[in-house]
């Protein structure tokens, strides 16, 4: 932000006629005025009159008050937004970072006919030329300086309300660019990014893992974009963002060489700006399938855990739960009877501690019960998944010295990526045999980038769980 810059702050009343639909996980009690749901778990209550203004689980924006009941339905993750209006594609200048990738620009230009696009030419071997003057203009670092540095520099050099960052190894489907733009009616929005899929998804079986499970492909489910949730950030691969609020942030931080967007995303959150993820609107990416390539990448994807965790603390914590939930699951993964009594005696305590939450409320026991088996079910997901993915290392060395321990993990690993397989599976996809081995290569991959990173920086903090009262 330049100095004696006002930071802009979003204003968060919804315009009129702006739709708020209930997701349908979402499950009511208390005649509506409980809603539990989202992703992780929330529970919202309601007062009589907001659960009142909601019809067959759709809330429209007709007034203050339900400006105010709209709002607090999608920050609290039960809703979802349902713009009506949307700007104009000409109100977005398309800026595409890219080096030493020809074929791809002239691939992505050919898709991009009817937007203004900057292309950053972040120091290639050979000058990049645009094939046609006017609508593509081409700027130069004549030494490269990073993808981070050439997105600010395309950034600033761009005048219209929105910036949308494509890479170069990317094509956008149709429509995507109009199923974006319609969350910036909501004026507390600052970026929106579509689902990353695969252009070639039946190359190989590498492919088809890559098209099921890309790390640039954040799922099938709207969501809000929030640390600490599945979807915790975006990929700068393609996102849209409201222009002069990047700029007065700062850009991406061109000190980062992996994980800036992550970055980015956070410094949004915390200015108390909102984040959206639409997969209706796709981006296809080139994958890397060569095995190689992808192991490495997946390390270097690890590396970028550390300066988050420095930058941001408690974000990037392998597991995140409350010290009972902890204990429940650690007890049941003993696999003893032992364990099972130390796990049970855990969640009842778990089950009696929320009851009393909701003593004012109808079924308290049975909203009690729901939060603390789905409590439990996702700390075991995480616990097998940490195991698997951020603590190999000292799951290896355990394993070793017992075989309990290595029938366990052998349990977990098989369950967990089983699980995987069975949420992100896609017609004509890889069986679920490969589809595990390959899982696990990949958290493999990642953990070691992890540990390296964490080494290097002389800082544990991202393999520190964030354990709650």
């Amino acid at each position: 932000m330049t100095q004696g810059a006002t930071k802009r702050t979003p204003t968060s009343r919804l315009p009129d006629g702006f739709g708020v639909r209930i997701d349908p996980r979402v499950r009511a009690f208390s005649d509506g005025r409980v809603l539990i749901g989202g992703s992780p778990t929330r529970m919202l209550k309601l007062a009589p009159a907001a659960a009142a203004m909601l019809d067959d689980g759709y809330l429209r924006v007709v007034d203050s008050r339900t400006a105010v009941v709209a709002r607090r339905l999608l920050d609290s993750g039960v809703g979802n937004p349902r713009p009506t209006a949307l700007p104009s594609t000409s109100d977005v200048t398309v800026v595409v970072p890219a080096k030493d990738n020809a074929a791809g620009l002239r691939r992505l230009l050919q898709a991009l006919e009817s937007v203004r696009v900057i292309v950053v030419d972040d120091g290639s071997e050979t000058p990049f030329v645009a094939p046609e003057a006017g609508r593509v203009t081409v700027l130069r670092h004549e030494t490269s300086r990073g993808p981070a540095a050439a997105r600010n520099t395309g950034m600033r050099a761009a005048t219209t309300p929105f910036v949308a960052f494509l890479d170069s190894d990317v094509v956008p489907r149709i429509g995507w660019l109009e199923a974006i733009l319609g969350h910036f009616t909501d004026p507390a929005v600052a970026l929106v990014a579509p689902r990353i899929v695969a252009l070639d998804p039946d190359s190989a079986p590498l492919a088809r893992y890559e098209h099921a499970r890309s790390s640039l492909d954040l799922g099938r489910r709207e969501a809000a974009v929030v640390a600490g949730s599945p979807v915790a950030y975006v990929p700068s691969a393609a996102m849209v963002v409201r222009r002069e609020v990047l700029d007065e942030l700062g850009g991406f931080d061109e000190t980062m060489h992996v994980a800036e967007d992550v970055d980015l995303c956070w410094r949004l959150q915390q200015s108390g700006w909102r984040l959206r993820y639409e997969p209706v609107a796709r981006v296809a990416h080139d994958h890397r399938i060569g095995f190689r390539k992808w192991f490495t990448r997946k390390a270097f994807y690890g590396t970028g855990a550390a300066p988050l965790a420095a930058r941001h603390p408690g974000s990037v914590a392998p597991m995140v739960m409350s010290v009972w939930t902890l204990f429940a699951c650690v007890a049941a993964a003993t696999c003893t009877r032992l364990g099972a009594v130390g796990s049970a005696i855990s969640l009842l305590v778990t089950l009696l501690r929320l009851r009393r939450m909701f003593t004012e409320l109808d079924q308290p026991t049975r909203i009690a019960a729901v939060l603390t088996v789905q409590g439990f079910a996702g700390g075991m997901w995480q616990l097998a998944s940490a195991l698997c993915r951020h603590y190999w290392p000292v799951t290896l060395v355990a394993s070793l010295f017992s075989a309990r321990v290595r029938r366990t993990v052998a349990a977990f690993a098989v369950a967990e990526g089983l699980w995987d397989w069975f949420g992100h599976r896609e017609k004509g996809g890889l069986d679920p045999v490969r589809y595990v081995l390959y899982k696990r290569l990949d958290d493999l991959a990642y953990g070691a980038g992890l540990w390296k990173g964490a080494l290097d920086a002389r800082d544990p903090a991202a393999l520190i769980p964030d354990i709650r009262n």
